[in-house]
């Protein structure tokens, strides 16, 4: 078939039908607000039978005809029926275009299919996780990784991405912190704005008609990251306030850019299962927020209400469902099986069905599949765009930019090509390749990820530095069936002695470890987060050599580096950079690149602390620890603070804060206050500083924070250079929820900080707001 005679049929019977019926017919509320769009809608709804209404309800993971003939199995008789409104997990140009065929062939209306994906981080050119990509504080490098992953997907015929994920996680156990932004709000909502522009393209948000834009995804809705435990899908009991304040902003910042659909998250949220919570979807994303576009279930969400105890069957459950508003279901068949029968009780209306699938069918004209449902399918361009030189060295760049050095004592780092150095090249991560990538590198080759001893020798060849190499140690592994550590792969110490050896004919020991892939990510939790096996236990055989030793991480998630942080020289935590990952961590070390990354998680102390985070309030008892005493918050065991802050990264620079200047100090409602200061490279390397500002309100009718991130810049400095940055701190910066959970600002005193990281008080002043 072709595209000319698709566009001719649909057209035709649009224009039929839109004369016919010049009225919109069904009470939905347009995304777009194109009255042309919606009588198109409106026009193909018209012509659509029950059955083909339920169908457009229906996605299925890419099964149903993975060699150009339909299974046999339940996936490809509803294709045969045209019960199949979408598909996830299926990729490229010409795989696509059959699959496309094939759906075109049985639905009587011609209705295209929507191609799904998980693009978190990357199609095939991966990109550091979005943990660490957030540590980079660079909402324009995570816009562009992002609208580079869009042009791969899309050219790959993926129109729909599951992604942002913006849940704001504070549990380092929890395994999916690596897909997010972080502890923080106000960042983590830019970082969902950003994302959002990304993917669905730079230009009009609401214009998804070229063939490189992509439908976004606001996920999960809401509160998984707040998951108890840190145990993924468990229940979430946090109090309205805390959704206000910490839960929803991300989302409201995505609906604000234009994100066009959210999932639902798999928790329970305050006893109601988010995938059949009317407050959420109704009260607070419809009716509050004005959300017009589509909501999708989670993977089987609905059918795991019955496991929940929410739903007696299958059948409640799409009733429960759709009452709620949720639009379309991922792989549970709850509406698909049971909606026309419900209809037919009286127990949900068709009216309801009309609502869901108005939403689905604009999408589709928005991405111009009913002008050309092949639009996506571009196999040329997929050649041009997929692993492009460009999108690899956008990727190393954003890994450059999203290293994150923890430690440097007698800044033993960089790693100058000047120097003439013996380095041994210790641990399991030097010339792991697999797990470079992380988890949810969704077409991701891993065996084409730069390792760290490829980086290193790629970098210092020729140099006066010389490598010598050990593995030391195995990673332990997860068994996937269990998703528990491998009882067959437990690492021994049989290569201690070898690392030692090599360690001690070394001038300075470089050891690289971490965690597995599979050991961060859905399902993938810990309650144990110091580096996995008995990686500590051969970081102590190297430290007797007394040699020098620089740690490089390679994780998923905030790890416990208690013994590490006091015993070692310098830290680099890598996270998983990506494709190019050995290529960017030899930059930062070698000091080509000068680090910049701030953490967006605190990491702990110890497991104990958690959940631990910045801004969090004071109690009653507040512990000082300049003026320790008995019966005040706080452990015996421990100290309160955390082992590296929020904020916290360190360079090979120098940073200086001058001429700080607040032009008032006070200001009424109408007015504002700006703060302006020079920052200063006082160091010898050109280098980037993250300057962040922070506020608390001293005294509110609510308590508030000990602190809260507002605002921050991030600096380009060539050394010796100095730049003024200004903040302006107005009404907003100081407003917050009251008791009725409306937007106030009261009169007081406000502490200001302009620092390094969150626990950085040097440049401390107070304000009033009259």
């Amino acid at each position: 078939m072709t595209v000319f005679k698709y566009t001719g049929l649909i057209v035709g019977c649009l224009i039929v039908v839109s004369c016919q019926q010049p009225k919109k017919q069904v009470i939905w509320q347009s995304y777009s607000g194109d009255p042309i769009i919606e009588q198109k809608v409106d026009s193909v709804l018209s012509l659509m039978t029950l059955d083909e209404k339920i169908g457009q309800m229906n996605q299925y993971s890419g099964n149903f005809a993975s060699t150009g003939a339909v299974s046999d199995n339940q996936s490809g008789e509803y294709l045969k029926r045209g019960m199949i409104g979408s598909t996830f997990n299926v990729f490229g140009a010409d795989h696509l275009r059959m699959l496309q065929e094939q759906n075109l062939k049985y639905s009587r209306l011609k209705i295209p299919m929507l191609f799904a994906a998980d693009v978190i981080h990357g199609l095939e050119t991966t990109f550091p996780i979005p943990l660490a990509e957030a540590c980079s504080w660079d909402l324009e490098l995570m816009e562009e990784t992002a609208r580079a992953a869009a042009e791969e997907a899309t050219a790959s015929g993926v129109a729909w991405n599951f992604a942002p994920m913006i849940d704001i996680a504070r549990d380092p156990r929890w395994g999916r912190v690596m897909e997010g932004a972080g502890e923080d709000v106000f960042l983590a909502s830019a970082v969902a704005r950003a994302r959002v522009r990304g993917f669905q393209g730079i230009s009009d948000y609401r214009d998804l008609s070229k063939p490189n834009t992509m439908m976004a995804c606001a996920k999960h809705f809401v509160g998984y990251g707040a998951a108890q435990a840190g145990r993924d899908y468990h229940s979430v009991d946090v109090s309205e306030r805390s959704l206000y304040d910490t839960y929803f902003p991300p989302f409201e910042a995505a609906i604000d850019e234009g994100v066009t659909s959210f999932m639902t998250a798999f928790n329970d949220l305050n006893g109601v299962p988010c995938t059949a919570n009317n407050y959420l979807y109704k009260d607070i994303l419809r009716e509050a927020w004005g959300f017009k576009g589509m909501v999708v279930t989670d993977y089987t969400a609905i059918m795991e209400l019955m496991h929940h105890g929410f739903a007696r069957d299958l059948k409640h459950g799409a009733q429960l469902s759709l009452d709620a508003g949720i639009d379309m279901d991922m792989i549970s068949e709850a509406f698909v099986t049971h909606l026309k029968e419900l209809v037919e009780e009286g127990k949900v209306s068709e009216k309801q069905i009309d609502v869901a699938v108005s939403r689905i069918l604009e999408m589709k004209f928005l991405l111009g599949l009913f002008d050309d449902p092949y639009r996506y399918f571009d196999a040329e361009r997929q050649k041009q765009v997929v692993m492009s030189e460009a999108n690899q060295s956008l990727a190393r760049q954003a890994a450059q930019q999203s290293i994150v050095l923890l430690k440097n004592e007698g800044k033993l780092l960089p790693l100058s090509t000047d120097q003439a150095l013996k380095v041994a090249l210790i641990g399991p991560f030097v010339d792991e390749r697999a797990s470079l990538n992380g988890e949810w590198a969704i077409k991701g080759n891993r065996s084409r990820s730069v390792t760290l001893r490829e980086g290193l020798e790629a970098k210092y060849k020729g140099t006066g530095v010389q490598f010598t190499y050990a593995k030391g140690t195995d990673l332990p592994l997860l068994d996937r069936s269990t998703m528990k550590a491998s009882k067959d792969n437990q690492p021994d110490e049989r290569g201690f002695a070898e690392a030692i050896k090599v360690a001690k004919a070394s001038d300075i020991i470089l050891v690289a470890m971490g965690e597995n892939f599979h050991w961060s990510g859905e399902a993938a939790c810990r309650t144990d987060i110091t580096l996995p096996g008995n990686q500590r236990e051969l970081l102590k055989a190297l430290k007797q050599t007394g040699k020098p030793v620089v740690l490089v991480l390679f994780n998923g998630r905030p790890l416990d580096l208690s013994w590490e942080a006091e015993n070692l020289d310098a830290i680099v935590e890598a996270w998983y950079p990506g494709l190019m990952a050995g290529h960017a961590v030899a930059d930062v070390l070698s000091g080509a690149v000068c680090p910049s990354a701030k953490l967006v998680m605190t990491f702990p102390r110890n497991v104990g602390q958690i959940p631990i985070y910045y801004n969090a309030k004071n109690t009653g008892r507040p512990f000082d620890a300049k003026a320790p005493s008995d019966y005040k918050s706080s452990y015996i065991d421990v100290d309160n603070t955390p082992l590296f802050p929020f904020g916290h990264g360190l360079s090979y620079t120098t940073f200086e804060y001058t001429n700080i200047m607040l032009n008032a100090e006070s200001f009424e409602q109408g007015e504002a206050i700006t703060l302006k200061a020079d920052i200063v490279n006082s160091g010898d390397y050109d280098g980037t500083e993250i300057v962040q500002l922070y506020i608390r309100d001293r005294v509110a009718s609510i308590t508030r924070p000990v602190k809260e991130l507002k605002d921050f810049r991030k600096v380009a400095l060539r050394k010796g250079e100095t730049k003024t940055i200004e903040f302006t701190i107005d009404e907003a910066l100081l407003s917050f929820r009251d008791r009725n959970l409306n937007w106030t600002t009261e009169p007081g005193e406000f502490d200001i900080w302009l620092g390094t990281s969150s626990n950085d008080e040097s440049n401390h002043f107070v304000i009033s707001f009259n």
